[in-house]
């Protein structure tokens, strides 16, 4: 794949609809579901020893849902995507530095 190549696909990629998903309405509320996108490119090109040419690329690309846009008798409020995976890794990080600074205060008072 050629470097333009590469570049354009990546162009392509990151459009409007990676970020907002095509409303969906149902009772006279529509939803529209928004993400967070993040993307990378990398590419070269070069010449060996011998002559010889070559040129390689790559691109990546992710998305996570992050809420949605609800319309309903023409309001609109925003409904955040909950991260339980993240939520539950916070909660045992601040669980076990609770427990570490408690015990090191006992330590400190046993003293």
């Amino acid at each position: 794949m050629k470097v333009a190549d590469v570049l354009a696909t990546a162009k392509d990629s990151l459009t409007v609809t990676r970020v907002y998903a095509e409303p969906v309405e149902r009772d006279g509320t529509t939803v529209i579901a928004a993400a967070a996108i993040s993307g990378g490119r990398g590419s070269g090109e070069g010449t060996d020893n011998s002559g010889q040419e070559g040129a390689g690329g790559g691109f990546g690309l992710g998305a996570k849902p992050v809420g949605a846009f609800v319309v309903k008798n023409g309001h609109v409020r925003w409904t955040p995507a909950v991260d339980v995976n993240r939520l539950a890794t916070v909660i045992g990080v601040v669980a076990v530095t609770a427990l570490v600074v408690g015990v090191r205060i006992a330590k400190i008072q046993a003293k």
